[in-house]
């Protein structure tokens, strides 16, 4: 990965870790300041909590994926220390479809939103489980770079003993 790659995908992380602090700051102000709706007014406490929770649960994604863009600059991304991130960005990914879930029931019962909504909100979670297979088989995809890296660097110590 190039430098200027590099440099490029660490300006998008820190926009969007940005991004996701103020839409936690904003979201925690209105859940203080309290809405005047009333037909949201029993779901807004939990809906807001949600949504902070969804908004760390990206961040904790963006942290991990900084970490696994300086091994790659690094050139240690093919060692067993990649897998920690890793595993962190599909429990991640898997916390935040619960979230989802959970604010679909939370929005289901009553008038508060439509029920294309709550369906939409089902069809996200189902998405949001699709990305954390897609990491998964990423997952499963290093661990077989990793495995031949290791063969490769005992052939070359084996090698290195002949000659």
């Amino acid at each position: 990965m190039g430098q200027l790659m590099t440099l490029a995908l660490r300006g998008v992380l820190v926009v969007l870790l940005a991004g996701a602090a103020c839409l936690q700051g904003v979201l925690i102000w209105l859940l203080v300041a309290g809405s005047p709706d009333a037909a949201l007014a029993s779901v807004r406490t939990p809906v807001f909590l949600i949504v902070v929770a969804g908004a760390a649960a990206a961040e904790v994604v963006l942290f991990c994926v900084w970490r696994l863009v300086t091994m790659v600059r690094r050139g240690t991304v093919f060692s067993l220390g990649a897998f920690r991130y890793v595993h962190i960005v599909i429990g991640a990914f898997v916390a935040a479809a619960l979230l989802v879930c959970a604010l679909g029931a939370v929005l289901a019962p009553g008038e508060a939103v439509a029920p294309g909504i709550v369906l939409m909100l089902g069809g996200v979670v189902v998405a949001v489980l699709g990305v954390a297979l897609v990491v998964l088989v990423l997952r499963m995809l290093l661990a077989q770079a990793v495995a031949r890296d290791i063969e490769a660097a005992r052939m070359r110590a084996e090698l290195a003993e002949v000659i």
